[in-house]
Order: structure tokens, then C-alpha cells, then sequence
């Protein structure tokens, strides 16, 4: 099983579980990523260079983590953003945060290659964030 990380969970492991106190943890975090089972998208990487913490500085030490896009991933953006609801929603959010939404990049990402998302957003009703969209496109 591969997962595919949002921003948030990644930000909520780097603020909660110190590597110093958490090595275990962190140790079979390493691993997986090493053999492929963890895996997020160049955009969350753009989202976490907004930041000026530990976070960035383990990213930055796991750039590999963060993949470009490919064609098939982008064209799956494409289909997401056809979606008028989720293109508003979507846009909105964006403006809202300056401009950086890895959001449909990350349900790509999970979409191409069958990979789980891990996210610590929620569902909610008529909602254009992660678990919906995931919901609507059967990710």
C-alpha cells in the first residue's frame, strides 16, 4: 500500500512527535519512505516552504518525497477543477491562502497510482476539500 500525504499530517508529526523523543517512530517513518510506501506531490513541498520550522528542514532533507506531477496527474487535476463546485471551492481556498493548494495535486497523486491519502482534513457536506472530492472520484 502506498500513502499519499497532505500537508497536515506531515505538519501535526513534525509538531507533536519530536524525533528526539519519538525515534521508533520516526525510524519505520524513514523506512517506508525508503522503500516507497510514503509519498506526497512537489506542491505539498511548495506549502511547507511557507513555513520556517523543523518541518522545512526535514523536507528539505526528503525532497525525493515530494514528486512532480506527471501528465496523468495533471490531467487529473484537470478533471477535478471540471467540476464546477469543487472549482469554486477550490479557488476560493486558494485565494484565501495565498495562492499555494496542493489539495487536488495530492488527490492525483493517490487517484494514478492507487495510493491511500492521509489527510487530517474531514468530511463535510457539500464541502470541496479532500474527503469529498476523494469520495466523489472514488479515491
Amino acid at each position: 500500500m502506498t500513502y499519499v500525504f497532505d500537508t497536515s499530517p506531515l505538519a501535526a508529526l513534525s509538531r507533536n512527535f519530536y524525533r528526539d523523543r519519538f525515534p521508533t517512530l520516526w525510524s519505520l517513518f524513514d523506512d517506508m519512505i525508503a522503500d516507497g510506501q510514503i509519498t506526497s506531490t512537489r506542491e505539498v513541498f511548495r506549502e511547507i516552504e511557507e513555513r520556517d520550522d523543523g518541518l522545512l528542514t526535514w523536507a528539505k532533507q526528503n525532497r525525493g518525497l515530494f514528486v512532480t506531477p506527471d501528465a496523468e496527474e495533471a490531467a487529473f487535476v484537470t478533471n477535478i477543477f471540471s467540476n464546477a463546485h469543487f472549482l469554486s471551492l477550490i479557488e476560493q481556498k486558494k485565494i484565501l491562502t495565498g495562492g499555494k493548494n496542493a489539495d487536488p495535486f495530492v488527490l492525483a497523486r493517490a487517484a494514478i497510482i492507487g495510493g491511500t491519502i492521509v489527510t487530517l482534513e474531514k468530511y463535510k457536506n457539500n464541502s470541496a476539500n479532500i474527503p469529498n472530492i476523494a469520495q466523489h472520484f472514488n479515491i
